[in-house]
């Protein structure tokens, strides 16, 4: 396979980082092919803007989404969100490894789905979930926390963490055509001992070895929902 991480750690030296490590060192062993999207590293920039294209559809009043779509049909978007969207396709399979912040991603990581996840290209119109841009590719999450795993769950101070990634995993990764695989979750790690994160980067060895038999997600499909998002349509 051919494996993107986009990776969001501003610490060489950070857990975070040493997982990517070990997915780099793991997954090339097994024989896939592996880029890295480091944004700290690369200074990638986060804000979505005019700026983001080099010719717009309508100068007067800045659409964003709509300007993706203009631009991503007349090749126009900015150097830097091509190189990244080239990166993406060219993929099989997409890693997004970084710090649970505020229970959601970092902010340069979420500027990076913002400018790169472009309309007309990963999703738009009827091209969403398992008709979106990404179809038949596949996406994990590998995040690091300060909470136990014990504050998470139905019952739980946090409640489920299943319910904390919807945003993640199904408002972005399933929404663009992902099939979203189960993530690697690191617990406590800024409180634990040494020995315990090197269990930790065993484990994760062994859920990248089982990598291409781990069993996706389940969301809806779209044509579950066809009759009551386009009622129109089938009269």
């Amino acid at each position: 396979m051919n494996i993107l991480i986009v990776h969001a750690h501003p610490e060489p030296l950070s857990f975070t980082n040493s997982l990517k490590n070990t997915a780099i060192d793991v997954l090339q062993k097994l024989g896939h092919e592996v880029e890295v999207s480091d944004l700290y590293a690369m200074g990638f920039n986060p804000v979505a803007s005019a700026a983001d294209f080099t010719e717009r559809g309508n100068p007067d009043y800045l659409n964003y989404a709509l300007e993706q779509r203009h631009a991503s049909k007349h090749h126009v978007l900015a150097d830097d969100i091509q190189t990244e969207i080239e990166k993406v396709q060219k993929a099989d399979l997409l890693i997004l490894n970084f710090p649970m912040y505020w229970m959601s991603m970092p902010a340069l990581l979420k500027g990076w789905i913002d400018r790169v996840f472009v309309s007309g290209i990963f999703y738009g119109g009827k091209r969403f979930y398992n008709h979106g841009g990404m179809a038949g590719k596949k996406a994990m999450l590998c995040f690091t926390l300060g909470g136990r795993d014990h504050m998470f769950g139905e019952t739980a101070i946090h409640g489920a963490m299943e319910n904390i990634l919807i945003p993640i995993q199904r408002g972005t990764l399933a929404y663009v055509g992902y099939e979203v695989l189960p993530p690697f979750i690191a617990y406590h790690v800024p409180y634990i001992s040494q020995e315990a994160r090197e269990q930790m980067l065993v484990d994760y060895r062994q859920h990248l070895h089982n990598i291409e038999h781990l069993q996706p997600i389940e969301f809806a499909t779209l044509e579950q929902f066809d009759d009551k998002l386009y009622p129109l349509a089938k009269g």
